[in-house]
C-alpha cells in the first residue's frame, strides 16, 4: 500500500515543481499563482489574516520587482490596488504614505537636485576640485570624491549624482589620457577612476539623509523604533567614520588595483579650459549657490526654529521657481522624482501597516529566539552581516530597504543592541551594500556598462572593499556615537 504521508508529500513537491516552472516560463503568472496559493492558507500562529494577507501582497511586490516583472511604480499601483480591493487595507489607509513629510522631502530634493544638472553648477564644482587637486592620479582620485561628497546632501538620487553629474567628466578625463577600453588601455588610469567613483557613490549615499532615496524611509522606520532620524543628527553621525572611509577607499583600491598613470599634469589645464568654455558664474548659478546655502543652514538648526527639514525644502524650490532657475516643466520632466514619489509613499505604508499589524513583531520575535543565546554584539554582528550581503539578491537599494530593513532593525533591537547603534549601522549598511556588484544600484550598471572593468574584477574587489566598509563603519561608527552620545 502506498504511505499516504509520502502520497501528500509527493503532490506538494509536484505543485511546487510546477509552480517553480511556471515562474521561470512567465515570472507575472508564476507569481500571481504563487501568492494567490498562499493567500488561502490559514496564517501562522500569532497572526491576523489582515497582516498576513499585507504581507503577502508585500512579498509579491518586492519580488515582482526583483524579476523585473514591471517598473517598481507601475507594481506599486497594483499592490496598492491589491490591498484596497481585497479590503486588506481601507482607502484612506492605503493613500496614507503620501501624506508623509519624508516621501514629500525626497520628492523636494530630487526636483532641487535638478537645479545643480539644469545650472551646471554640479559640473563646475566637480572641474574646481579636479583643477585643485588633479596633479597625480591619486589627487585626481580625492578630487572626484571630494565632489561627490560635497553633492551629496544636496542630490538625492545618487544614480544623477553618480552617472548624471561625475561620470561625463571621469569619461572625458579618461580620453584625454587615452584610457579607453576599446584602445586595450583601460588600466592607464580609467579602471581605477571608474572603480572608485561608483564605491565612493555608495559612500556618500550613506552619509546624508538626503543622499539617497531610501534613505527617508529608514529614518521613518527608525523613528518608529524609537530612534530620532533627523537630517542633523544622521549627518553627525556619519560624518566622522564616512570621512575616514573615503579618505581610506583610494588609498586601497590605489593598491588592490593600481592604475598605470600615476602622475597627470594635464588634468588641471584640462580642468582649466572646461571652466574656461563655462565662463564666469551665472546668475543661476549664484541663485542656486545661496538656496545651497540656505537649506544647509535650515537642514542643520531649522529644528531650533521648529522648520522642518521638509519645509526647507519647499523654501529651496519656492526660490528655484520663483526666480526662475526652474520651471514647472522642469518639474512635470522630472520622472525620477515622481517615480520615487509613488514607490516610496507605498513602500512606506506597506511598511507602516505591517508593524501595526504585529507581524513585524511576530518576526522579529521568532528571529529572536535563534540569537537571545549570544551578546547583543555578536547578534548584531549577525543580523547586520545577513543583511549587508543579502544585497546580491537585489537591484534596487530601496526594495531592500523596504523588504527587509525594518524587522532586521527591531529583531536587532530586541536582542539588546542600543537602538540607535542598531538602526544607524543598518542604515549605512543599506547603501554600502551595493558596492558589492554591478547591479546594486542604478549607477553601478553606468560605470559598469563602460567596460573599463571586468565582471570579475568588479565582483572581487567589490567583496574585498566591503569588508574595508564594514570594519570602518562597525568599529569607528559605534566609538563614534558613544562620544557624541547618541547611545
Amino acid at each position: 500500500m502506498n504511505n499516504p504521508t509520502s502520497t501528500v508529500f509527493q503532490e506538494k513537491q509536484s505543485l511546487l515543481t510546477s509552480l517553480l516552472s511556471l515562474v521561470k516560463l512567465n515570472p507575472a503568472l508564476g507569481f500571481f499563482a504563487l501568492f494567490t496559493i498562499l493567500w488561502f492558507i490559514a496564517p501562522p500562529t500569532g497572526l491576523t489574516v489582515q497582516a498576513w494577507h499585507l504581507f503577502i501582497i508585500f512579498l509579491g511586490t518586492i519580488f515582482a520587482i526583483i524579476a523585473k516583472v514591471l517598473p517598481m511604480g507601475a507594481l506599486c499601483v497594483l499592490a496598492i490596488t491589491f490591498c484596497t480591493m481585497t479590503k486588506t487595507l481601507t482607502i484612506n489607509q492605503a493613500l496614507s504614505g503620501f501624506s508623509s513629510h519624508i516621501v514629500w522631502l525626497t520628492f523636494l530634493a530630487f526636483l532641487l537636485a535638478r537645479g545643480f544638472i539644469k545650472t551646471g553648477l554640479g559640473s563646475r564644482i566637480a572641474y574646481y576640485f579636479v583643477y585643485f587637486m588633479g596633479k597625480s592620479t591619486l589627487g585626481l582620485a580625492y578630487g572626484l570624491v571630494t565632489t561627490e561628497f560635497v553633492l551629496a546632501p544636496f542630490v538625492p538620487s545618487n544614480t544623477a549624482r553618480g552617472a548624471g553629474i561625475l561620470f561625463p567628466i571621469v569619461t572625458a578625463l579618461n580620453q584625454e589620457y587615452g584610457s579607453s577600453p576599446k584602445e586595450g588601455t583601460q588600466r592607464k588610469m580609467g579602471a581605477y577612476l571608474m572603480k572608485l567613483c561608483y564605491q565612493t557613490n555608495v559612500v556618500t549615499s550613506a552619509m546624508f539623509l538626503t543622499a539617497m532615496a531610501g534613505n527617508p524611509l529608514i529614518a521613518s522606520l527608525g523613528t518608529k523604533l524609537g530612534v530620532d532620524m533627523s537630517w542633523t543628527n544622521w549627518c553627525f553621525a556619519a560624518l566622522v567614520p564616512g570621512l575616514i572611509n573615503l579618505m581610506i577607499l583610494p588609498l586601497v583600491l590605489f593598491k588592490l588595483y593600481p592604475p598605470e598613470t600615476r602622475e597627470t599634469p594635464a588634468a588641471p589645464q584640462f580642468a582649466q579650459k572646461k571652466l574656461e568654455e563655462m565662463g564666469k558664474l551665472k546668475s543661476q548659478e549664484w541663485v542656486m549657490l545661496g538656496t545651497f546655502g540656505i537649506l544647509l543652514t535650515l537642514w542643520i538648526i531649522g529644528g531650533h526654529f521648529e522648520i522642518s527639514a521638509t519645509t526647507a525644502a519647499f523654501l529651496g524650490l519656492a526660490i528655484l521657481l520663483s526666480t526662475g532657475v526652474l520651471d514647472w516643466d522642469d518639474i512635470l520632466k522630472e520622472h525620477n522624482a515622481w517615480h520615487t514619489f509613488i514607490w516610496l509613499a507605498v513602500f512606506l505604508t506597506m511598511s507602516n501597516f505591517l508593524t501595526e499589524f504585529g507581524m513585524i513583531a511576530w518576526f522579529s520575535n521568532h528571529v529572536q529566539t535563534a540569537v537571545s543565546p549570544y551578546h547583543w554584539i555578536i547578534s548584531l554582528g549577525i543580523i547586520s552581516l545577513v543583511y549587508y550581503y543579502s544585497h546580491y539578491m537585489f537591484a534596487s537599494m530601496a526594495a531592500h530597504i523596504g523588504s527587509m530593513f525594518g524587522a532586521f532593525a527591531m529583531v536587532a533591537i530586541t536582542a539588546g543592541s542600543p537602538p540607535f547603534v542598531a538602526v544607524m549601522l543598518l542604515a549605512v549598511f543599506s547603501s554600502l551594500c551595493a558596492g558589492i556588484t554591478h547591479y546594486g544600484t542604478g549607477t553601478a550598471p553606468v560605470y559598469f556598462g563602460a567596460n573599463y572593468i571586468t565582471l570579475k574584477d568588479w565582483w572581487r574587489l567589490g567583496a574585498i572593499i566591503s569588508l574595508l566598509d564594514i570594519v570602518v563603519w562597525a568599529t569607528v561608527g559605534p566609538l563614534w556615537w558613544k562620544i557624541i552620545g547618541f547611545w
